[in-house]
C-alpha cells in the first residue's frame, strides 16, 4: 500500500503493517501513548482537530491482536454535531478535540487506538495510543501435570491428572474457574478440546495451615488409540485469562505384526500342551482303574449238609409248626 503524505512524500509498506508499525515512521507529527486502566472503569481518548480544515475527515479506528482493524466512528473536521454511538462505544466533538469514549472496559478491549486524518487521497495517523486493560490477577500459583508411567497400547485406559494450587487467602476474582483439556498431536496446526468442566469443589483439598496453598486435582480418563497420541494440556481459565500446565505427552505403541504372530504361537502351544495333557491325565486314571479291578479276588461261601435223621426231621417239623403258629399268632 502506498500512503500519500502532506509533505508530498510516499511511504510504501505492506497494508496489513500500515496500522501497527510503520505508518509511525512516516508521520512525524504522530503522538503515540500507552494508557491502562482496570476491567469495568470508563476511558476517553482524545485527537486534536483543526477546524480550518474544510475538506478532511477524523475517523477513530481500533486494532486489536487477531481481529481486523475496526472503525468506531468519525466526524467531518470542521465543527459537526453528529454522535456515533454503539453500545459501548461513542464518539464526538468537543472543542478542538474528536473524541472516543469507551464505557465498561473489558479486556477484551486492549489493543491499538488511531485517530486517522483523511484528506482526500491524503492519510494522516494523529495519534496512536495502546490501550491496556489491567484486570485482577489470578490467585493460581502453580499447575501441575504428572505424565503416564506405563507405556499405552490401543485399548488400554488411561487417566490424566491436573493439580492446580491456588492461593485461597489471595481470592481476586469472583466465582470459580473453569478446567479445560486440550490435545496437540504431532499432525494438528491448533490444539482442540477434548474435555471440560466446571470447579464443583469436591476436587479441592485444604490445607490446615493457614498460609498454605489450597490444591485441586482434576482427572480425565478415556480408553486410548492409535489416534489419541499427543501431548494433553490442563488449562485452568480464571480472571479472564487461560493459564496453560506444562503438558502431558502420551505415545501409543502399536502391536507389530511380529510381535502379533509370536504371541499367536505361544497361545497356540500352550492350548496344544493343555489338550495334550488332559489326554495324558485321561488315560492314566482309565489304566489306574482298569489295574485295580483286575486284582480283585472274589469268594463265595460253599455250605454242605449231612442227610438228616429221625429226630432231626421231627425237631424240624416242630420248629417249622411253631414258626408256623408263631406267625399266625403274629398275624392275629
Amino acid at each position: 500500500m502506498t500512503l500519500p503524505l502532506d509533505s508530498g512524500q510516499l511511504c510504501t509498506v505492506p497494508a496489513v503493517e500500515v496500522i501497527v508499525t510503520t505508518m509511525q515512521r512516516c508521520t512525524d507529527d504522530l503522538i503515540f501513548e500507552t494508557k491502562t486502566v482496570g476491567v469495568g472503569d470508563d476511558v476517553t481518548l482524545k485527537c486534536p482537530r483543526q477546524t480550518s480544515e474544510y475538506g478532511a475527515a477524523l475517523f477513530w479506528i481500533r486494532l486489536v491482536s487477531g481481529n481486523l482493524p475496526e472503525v468506531l466512528g468519525g466526524t467531518l473536521s470542521i465543527d459537526y454535531d453528529g454522535v456515533n454511538k454503539t453500545p459501548r462505544f461513542t464518539t464526538k466533538q468537543e472543542p478542538g478535540t474528536f473524541l472516543v469514549v469507551i464505557s465498561k472496559t473489558q479486556r477484551s478491549d486492549t489493543g491499538g487506538y488511531y485517530c486517522v486524518k483523511v484528506d482526500q487521497l491524503h492519510m494522516t495517523f494523529l495519534k496512536a495510543t495502546f490501550l491496556r486493560i489491567k484486570g485482577p490477577e489470578p490467585d493460581i500459583t502453580a499447575i501441575i501435570q504428572d505424565p503416564p508411567s506405563d507405556p499405552l497400547h490401543p485399548g488400554d485406559s488411561v487417566t490424566l491428572q491436573c493439580s492446580v494450587f491456588t492461593d485461597s487467602n489471595n481470592k481476586t476474582c469472583p466465582g470459580d474457574h473453569s478446567v479445560f483439556w486440550f490435545r496437540a498431536g504431532s499432525d494438528e496446526t491448533h490444539p482442540s478440546v477434548v474435555y471440560a468442566r466446571g470447579n464443583s469443589g469436591d476436587e479441592c483439598e485444604r490445607s490446615r495451615e493457614a498460609l498454605a496453598p489450597q490444591k485441586c486435582v482434576y482427572s480425565f480418563s478415556k480408553n486410548v488409540d492409535s489416534s489419541d497420541a499427543g501431548t494433553y494440556y490442563c488449562a485452568v481459565a480464571t480472571c479472564g485469562e487461560i493459564l496453560f500446565g506444562d503438558g502431558a505427552k502420551l505415545d501409543i505403541e502399536a502391536f507389530d505384526m511380529q510381535d502379533l504372530k509370536t504371541v499367536n504361537i505361544v497361545m497356540f502351544l500352550l492350548c496344544a500342551a493343555l489338550a495334550l495333557s488332559l489326554i495324558v491325565i485321561t488315560f492314566l486314571i482309565y489304566t489306574m482303574k482298569k489295574r485295580d479291578e483286575d486284582s480283585l479276588v472274589y469268594s463265595a461261601p460253599t455250605f454242605s449238609r449231612k442227610k438228616a435223621g429221625r429226630a432231626e426231621r421231627r425237631n424240624r417239623k416242630t420248629a417249622e409248626g411253631e414258626t408256623i403258629y408263631s406267625d399266625v399268632a403274629n398275624r392275629i
